[in-house]
């Protein structure tokens, strides 16, 4: 289970949305065996006053927070992250430089999903990659 959060101002989102999404859901698919089906994705747009940044970053500058369970090999988290980048730069045109990721990783415990806690779902992706 991933969620994604993505922080940007608004009009670099409202240019951006789809490549986005796709740019980031195509990583966790090919970096963690993610199914492709599995898209849990909101965009959080940002008015300029409450967006701040240093100067050595552009107009489109992208925070991307993504929360999932723990287990990943550090090999699979550092292949994701710079398949994001990589993905984001050729969809987007936007720069590695603009671009910050953090991944929070907690146990399947501290999930609750469909009625469940996340430790009592069967899961059709292995999480241990």
């Amino acid at each position: 289970m991933s969620q994604i959060k993505i922080y940007a101002l608004n009009q670099t989102i409202t240019q951006f949305r789809p490549r986005l999404s796709e740019a980031i859901h195509q990583a966790l698919v090919t970096s963690l065996a993610y199914p492709i089906e599995k898209k849990f994705q909101r965009f959080i747009p940002m008015e300029p006053e409450n967006f701040v940044y240093p100067d050595d970053r552009s107009d489109h500058y992208v925070i991307i927070e993504i929360s999932m369970f723990e287990g990943r090999s550090i090999e699979a988290k550092q292949k994701l992250i710079q398949t994001i980048f990589s993905n984001i730069q050729n969809l987007c045109d936007i720069s590695p430089q603009d671009i910050e990721i953090t991944i929070f990783e907690t146990p399947k415990n501290h999930w609750g999903i469909r009625g469940k806690n996340a430790d009592e779902l069967e899961l059709n992706y292995d999480v241990n990659v």
